[in-house]
């Protein structure tokens, strides 16, 4: 304590200063951390995974790889490069968990599913196609490589722990015996549908198309990464804009021929000739009042069932209900797998700030 007025002055003025100096040294180290989180957002990195960085080029890449029918524009652009992005870090997240679990794919692996790739073309068609979908052949086997260790890394954490017991086979049978009475054949189906309509009920915003430029390069993109072989319901559940089906990977259950018929023709002449484990093309779904474009859609035909009554003693009956239910559990514990790795990543999508802060410019 001070003890004249003269000394009291010197004191007061003395931590004054103090003060002022710890003021000034806050403000610049919040300064510098201001700065450092505008690096970011000026810089080349797009986002972060764990701290693994995904550039602005990776995106481009990307972006590119998927043709559209009609060139976005403006917002669009903006608004398809954060979906993608969005997708890629899904993706980061799993290369990831694989890298630390030693289950990347291999250069044997890669090489073999790559050669069983181009065994029907000739050299030729594979570097049209390859030029057609925008890719360079090491972009091309990357992708083979990424596909091959997400299913090896699903396998492990997912597929494997999944039993069906010939008890859960018999009370499914009990409960549904009217799905084997069949008084025509049945289509087992499942399927992926891309709108171009905003939808307050598409499962994904994050990755909902648009408008009718973002579904077309949308619905590309899934059967880009089907030909390379992923799994048809994990994308169906990542990607259909189809609330109803895109929970159970895109089954669609079983529809008797009748109402095979009934639907609109192109769907039902692509599913006419596929046979079991083989999806279609894409098919455009058109209104036959104007002619409007309403989506896109790719069909699986999971099996084919002909007419007549199916016993539990039927080893058809017994398998196709244990994958029915094996299928079913699969697709709820892969959406929860989803959710507890993202949850335990440190995820920065530095892109969406810079969308947010630029009032929607990605620049």
């Amino acid at each position: 304590m001070c003890a004249t007025s003269r000394t009291s002055v010197h004191c007061i003025t003395s931590v004054l200063s103090v003060m002022l100096a710890l003021l000034s040294t806050s403000a610049a180290m919040l300064l510098g951390f201001l700065t450092a989180c505008d690096s970011h957002l000026n810089s080349d990195v797009l986002a972060t995974v764990d701290g693994r960085k995904i550039s602005r080029g990776d995106l481009d890449k990307y972006y590119d790889s998927v043709s559209v029918e009609q060139t976005p524009t403006g917002d669009e652009v903006v608004a398809l490069r954060l979906n993608i992005l969005s997708q890629m870090i899904d993706d980061e997240i799993l290369m990831n968990r694989a890298e630390k679990l030693g289950l990347l794919a291999t250069d044997e692996e890669v090489d073999r599913k790559f050669n069983e790739y181009k065994a029907p073309m000739t050299q030729e068609e594979l570097e049209q196609r390859l030029k057609d979908k925008k890719m360079t052949l090491a972009d091309f086997k990357r992708n083979i490589r990424r596909s091959i260790t997400f299913e090896k890394l699903i396998n492990r954490d997912v597929s494997s722990k999944i039993a069906v017991t010939d008890q859960d086979i018999a009370d499914y049978y009990k409960a549904h015996m009217g799905e084997f009475n069949l008084i025509e054949p049945k289509y087992h189906l499942a399927q992926i549908m891309v709108t171009p309509e905003p939808s307050p009920q598409a499962p994904s915003q994050n990755d909902k198309a648009l408008n009718k430029a973002e579904a077309s390069k949308k619905i590309e993109m899934i059967i880009n990464r089907l030909d390379i072989g992923e799994d048809f319901g994990t994308l169906a559940m990542r990607y259909s804009e189809d609330p109803a089906t895109s929970g159970s990977g895109g089954d669609l259950g079983t529809v008797p021929e009748s109402g095979l018929k009934a639907t609109d023709p192109l769907t039902r002449a692509a599913v006419l000739k596929l046979r079991p484990g083989q999806y279609s093309p894409i098919i455009s779904i058109i209104n036959p009042a104007n002619r409007q474009l309403l989506g896109f859609r790719i069909v699986k035909l999971i099996s084919k069932e002909p007419a007549g009554q199916r016993e539990l003693s039927d080893p058809r009956v017994q398998q196709a209900i244990r994958s029915q239910l094996r299928e079913r559990r699969e697709q709820l514990l892969k959406a929860a797998y989803h959710e507890v790795l993202r949850d335990s990543s440190k995820v920065e999508n530095y892109y969406a700030r810079m969308i947010l802060d630029n009032n929607g410019s990605d620049r």
